[in-house]
This record gives structure tokens, sequence and C-alpha cells, in this order.
């Protein structure tokens, strides 16, 4: 969509950056207030690389907007593409932070820059989207905050200190607001990143605006006249599940969690197909994925004693953790071995290790003991380890696994809690280890397992039966009584919220907008 020099609709900009977890459940909500409120232009802004969102936001009628910046940056994937001598990673870091900002400004410029804001006007921002902000105060439209998990980052234990020193009158400003304006209280709690160098240099440079914001860009005073209410902070969990303390600002907005629609989550076109038929009533069938990828649906359908065990660490190899393939599926091996649990291992199209998964077919001389059915679905070590490259819903796939272990992702934690089964969480970064400690607290999973338990970096044996050890005494635990009731009680409690209308409700009241 190119918003016409005379607007006569309104516009939702939702922005959004980061992983699939960060950026689709924003997506989500983007589309459900598409198709609550007509009367709007509805646009996404996020990373290229979130390109299949295309489709479905297009069905919807919400134009896509790519940034060409990565969803993660890691100094494994930054190379200098001039070939020369490597720069720092710190000042690549800061190259690829400029491009992606000025990026950013064109998009949003070509949006709201072309005459005055409407009324109805607003930017959605998550929380690694705060360039957002920014564009909001320049152009003059509202703008909300929105995240499925709590703030990942805290402000330095010195911030207030600085702060009050070098800005006692802006401070001053912020403290004595009423809680229903924008005060202290926001700013302590996600706006603090926006009152720092490296957020205020580009203000002041790029934008020409104030270095802080609510502060006169000529006299560097606080805007005394002008006290913005609170901005609205919308979070994607349950009540249920994560405490809310007082001391939040007054704006913060519980929902629930934002579940993703089923269709989204398929990497095959064909069983997305056939599982829209197939809930809708209007077909049956006793194979419910594609003949491409029928094996999976057998694996899990296969009488045993017990469903298999799911494992998945979903961007955490593109990240860089996952150091040695070959260390981590030899423990796998180790942990079957010792207890006779099925596993199957999403790999999340990581290619080092999809290589090293087929490595192992390649070796081996049994179709018996190792199998590939196609690029996608490979069978290890006599039918025990089911390896898949592409990805289907974990509201399928979990009501058929007995336990996850994964990384602590919110949107991953949030399908396991929704499907009631067991978790065992490897927290690797951000919010990810406050969801692993979570989930220990509310008894659906043992204590959190250190890195090195899951993800060996050495080949050696001994390490790597340590590590197995371990993770089978973990696996026990979490398959106990009393965790797999834990883990059912809160299922049956968060299923009847609907996270993604909530926040709609939500947006809408904020707006003004009574239908």
């Amino acid at each position: 969509m190119e918003v016409e020099s005379q607007r006569t609709k309104p516009v939702a900009v939702f922005m959004a950056f980061g992983t699939k977890g960060d950026v689709y459940p924003i997506a989500a909500i983007a589309v459900a207030f598409a198709c609550d409120q007509r009367q709007y232009d509805v646009v996404l802004i996020t990373h290229s690389a979130h390109e299949n969102l295309r489709c479905h936001l297009a069905e919807q009628h919400v134009s896509y907007r790519p940034i060409s910046s990565p969803p993660v940056l890691s100094i494994h994937q930054i190379h200098d593409p001039t070939g020369s001598v490597e720069l720092p990673f710190s000042l690549q870091k800061r190259m690829f932070s400029s491009e992606h900002r000025q990026e950013c400004y064109l998009v949003v410029e070509s949006i709201f820059g072309s005459g005055p804001s409407m009324e109805g006007d607003f930017i959605v921002i998550n929380f690694f989207a705060l360039e957002g902000w920014s564009f909001a105060e320049l152009f003059r439209v509202r703008c909300m905050v929105a995240a499925p998990y709590v703030v990942p980052y805290s402000a330095p234990s010195s911030f207030e200190r600085h702060f009050k020193k070098e800005l006692p009158l802006l401070y001053k400003y912020l403290k004595e607001a009423d809680i229903s304006k924008v005060c202290w209280k926001d700013v302590i709690h996600w706006m603090w990143p926006l009152f720092t160098e490296y957020w205020g240099s580009w203000r002041c440079d790029n934008l020409n605006m104030s270095p802080c914001p609510f502060t006169d860009p000529v006299t560097g005073l606080p805007t005394w006249h002008d006290r913005p209410p609170s901005p609205l902070l919308l979070y994607g969990f349950s009540k249920e599940v994560v405490e809310c303390p007082g001391y939040w600002p007054s704006k913060v907005r519980v929902c629930g969690f934002w579940f993703l629609p089923n269709e989204w989550q398929f990497s095959c076109k064909q069983c997305c197909e056939i599982s829209r038929i197939v809930s809708s009533g209007h077909l049956y069938t006793k194979d419910e994925l594609c003949s491409a990828h029928v094996h999976l649906d057998y694996f899990l359908k296969t009488p045993m004693p017990m469903p298999p065990v799911f494992i998945g660490l979903s961007s955490i190899g593109s990240m860089g953790f996952l150091k040695n393939p070959q260390a981590f599926l030899r423990l796998l091996q180790t942990v079957m071995e010792i207890t006779g649990y099925r596993f199957i291992l999403f790999t999340a199209g990581y290619m080092p290790l999809d290589t090293a998964i087929r490595a192992i077919v390649a070796e081996s001389s049994s179709y018996v003991m190792h199998k590939q059915f196609n690029d996608e679905c490979l069978s290890l070590f006599n039918d025990r380890l089911f390896c898949f490259s592409g990805t289907i819903p974990y509201k399928w796939l979990f009501t058929r696994c007995a336990a996850a272990i994964h990384h602590g992702g919110s949107g991953t934690t949030a399908a396991a809690l929704l499907a009631g089964i067991p978790q065992v969480v490897c927290p690797f970064l951000l919010d990810q280890f406050y969801w692993a400690e979570r989930m220990f607290w509310l008894g659906v999973a043992p204590e959190p397992l250190k890195r090195s338990h899951l993800l060996p970096e050495e080949s050696d044996e001994k390490i790597i039966q340590g590590a197995a050890n371990l993770l089978s005494r973990v696996i026990h635990d979490a398959l106990s009584p009393k965790i797999r009731e834990h883990a059912v009680e809160i299922s049956k409690r968060i299923s009847l919220e609907d996270g993604v209308s909530n926040a709609v409700q939500y947006i809408k009241e904020e707006i003004g907008c009574s239908s």
C-alpha cells in the first residue's frame, strides 16, 4: 500500500522486529485489527526475512513493508561485504543499525510524511522497534507498545541516579506527573533506553529532534505545557501465568497469550490446506498431513507406551549457540539408549544441524537404522529420533507429544501451556530466562537446564554421557504425575482466553473507537 498524498482513511502501522516469536504475534494483532476496523489502512513493517507473512497479510488487506535488516544480528552472521579486513563486530553492528533506521524512516515517511496526520493514526511497536517511538513523535501520531513477553531488559542500577543528575528538570517533570500521564513508572519499566546516547544522538542528528523525548528541541527544557498520556502497553501473556505487580505503569494491559492462526505455521501449503479442510469438517482422512510429510504423522501415531518428546530450539542455532551439532545428536542418542524415549526434533532449518543429520544417514549402510524420506523428514536410530526441518503448528503437534524440551521462547512456552504438557526449558538469552524460571515456579517444568547440559560443545564421550544422564533424569522428573497435573490444570484456565481479540479491544478503546 502506497499511502496517497491526500489520505481519506486513518493508518494503523504495526512495526515489529526480531525473530518469528517477536514479530508474528504482532502481525496476528494487525490482521485481527484490520478485520475488525475496515475503515483503516493497516501496515506491517518488519524484516524482509519474514516474507512468508506477506500472503497471509494480503488476504486480510494488510500491507507488508519489508526492511532488509536481519532478524538476528550475531557475530557469526556478519561479514564485510567488500571482502577487505573484517571490521570489529561493534562497528559493523552500528553500521547495520544506521542503515536499518534510515530504511525504517523512509518507509514511515512514505506513510505519514505527505501531509498532516489524521485523528485515528497510530503506530504499534514491539520492544525491538523503539525507533517507532521517535517516528510517532516526529509525525505526530499516537504510539502504543505490544510484546508477547515482559520487557526483556532492565535499566542499569545507576540509571536513575545519573538521570536525576544530568536531567534534573526532566526527572522532576516525570516524577511529578499524574499516573495517567507519561511518568517515571513508564520510563523505568520500558522507556529508559530512549533516554540513552544510543537513541539520543540519532534523534538529534538524523531526525532534527531533541535528544530526549518530552523536551523542547530548542531549549532542551521539559514540555511542561504538554503532558502526553501514559502510552498503552499490551502484554501477550495470561494473568494465570504471570503476576502483574502494582508498580507497573497505569496503562499496562495483560491480554492473554497471542496465539497465531494455524495456517501461518505450516511451511507446507498442502499440509495447511488439508488441515483447513479437516478442521472445517468437510474432509475425513486418517492422514492429517500431505504425502510428503505423512511419515511425521505416522511417527506421532505409532502405538507405543508413551508419545514422543518434542525438542526444538527455534532460532538458537542461527544465533550461534549450537556450535557442535554432532555432539548434540550424540547426546540425544545416548539419552534414548538410557531411557527408551522417542524424540521428534525440529531443526528450524538450521543448516549445520540438518547437514549433520544427513551425514548420519549417508554414512549408514542400514536403511532400518536411519532413513531419509525427503529433504525435510529423516528418521534416525531405529525410528527413535524423527528429524523435521519444516514447520507445523505447535497447537496441533504438542497435543501428540508427552513433553516439550525448548529454549524458553514466549511462543513455544505458550503453546506447551495450552497443550497441557510438561516442559523442560533451556534458556539462552533475554526473556527466555524469565519463562524458564516461571515454568518451574508454576510447577509445569523441572528446574531450568544449563546450556551445556543440552548443547555440549565438546565431543568428549564423558561429557556427553554426563549430560545425557542429567537430561534423562530431568525428562523423567518432567513426566511425573505432579507436573503433568499442574500442566493440565493451567491449560484449562488459559484455554478460555482470547488474547488477540482482547488486544484489538484495548487498541480500540485507546483510539476512542466504539464499534
